[in-house]
């Protein structure tokens, strides 16, 4: 008997251990459209957002069909966005929307990545995606936007991806790669379309020309609140991007890219620091980030009335909000 007793246990102990396995293992999924915009709550969405929280979705019908009115409206009702292909933990879930942890994006919210809302029809679990990523190179992408095709030849279009996008490369032939999608199987694109890595670690080391160059391919963008993505930026999410481009992990939120990094004095301001803008004359909350491009310029996406940019900072108006700067390159 207690031998019959201790082989129970034991089949049940196994028995909760694949469990929790498999069910830590399914709480991790990939994004499955271009991009996915995270929502401060479930089902916060309007008639004008649905080209955003469907599957596949339609970034630029969404963000040109908006009027400055709608872009105002998702002010605070937006967290952050995520990218295909980009891997994130659920954590909570509600009807067809699931509470998710965006992989890649720190943040004092959550130990696992930015925590905010998605529809669960934006997510996939395929398992080949996963084995692939895990070990194939990627392509990153590296043009503002960039098209996946059916064919060798992209001739058909089969969707619109975003900047720093990061698939598996299956092969390449010629001035084509195939590459790995979440739900879709493989699909082709132009190699100019990407630089192709066999690890994070592997992204050449940049300098602050590198970055300057790389956030100058968006001016003329308009902003989006949470933007995160080669259709709109917010401001911190310019910031973030262009620096996760290229190998570089910061904070997804300005104000938290404030208290990071190494503090640099304005007199000492170098290509690539970053600029912070607080209430109260610099002294309040950190509301605003920029990037510093040299000779006392800055490039920053400013606000939902505007585009993509570069000021004279210290001579604008963001002048008296200096609440200083930090630098992320060695």
């Amino acid at each position: 008997m207690k031998n019959k007793l201790l082989w129970i246990t034991a089949v049940l102990l196994l028995s909760f251990v694949f469990t929790s396995a498999v069910q830590a293992e399914n709480k991790e999924k990939y994004v499955d459209v271009s991009v996915a915009t995270l929502w401060s709550e479930p089902a916060e969405t309007r008639d004008v957002d649905a080209p955003a929280i469907s599957n596949p979705v339609d970034m630029r019908e969404w963000t040109e069909s908006m009027t400055y009115e709608q872009k105002l409206g998702l002010v605070g009702k937006l967290q952050t966005q995520a990218l295909y292909g980009q891997k994130v933990t659920i954590l909570e879930e509600k009807g067809d929307w699931v509470k998710v942890a965006v992989h890649g994006q720190p943040t004092p919210k959550n130990e696992l990545g930015y925590p905010a809302w998605m529809p669960k029809e934006q997510l996939a679990d395929e398992k080949r995606y996963s084995t692939l990523k895990d070990k194939k190179p990627f392509a990153l992408v590296t043009s503002p936007t960039a098209h996946l095709y059916d064919d060798k030849n992209r001739g058909k279009e089969f969707k619109e991806i975003s900047f720093n996008t990061k698939l598996p490369v299956v092969t390449q032939a010629g001035d084509s790669m195939l590459v790995a999608t979440p739900s879709d199987g493989m699909k082709w694109m132009n190699e100019e379309d990407a630089s192709v890595y066999n690890s994070e670690e592997e992204i050449p080391e940049a300098d602050g020309e590198d970055l300057v160059e790389t956030g100058k391919q968006f001016l003329g963008l308009p902003y989006l609140w949470a933007g995160a993505s080669g259709f709109g930026f917010d401001c911190s999410g310019f910031t973030h991007t262009i620096f996760k481009s290229h190998g570089i992990s910061i904070p997804r939120d300005s104000s938290v890219q404030a208290e990071n990094g190494t503090p640099v004095a304005k007199e000492d301001l170098q290509k690539g620091d970053l600029l912070f803008f607080a209430y109260d004359e610099g002294e309040g909350y950190v509301h605003h980030v920029g990037m510093y491009i040299g000779d006392g310029e800055m490039i920053h996406s400013p606000n939902s009335a505007s585009t993509v940019e570069i000021i004279d900072v210290f001579e604008s108006d963001y002048a008296v909000e200096f609440a200083g700067a930090r630098r992320y390159l060695d």
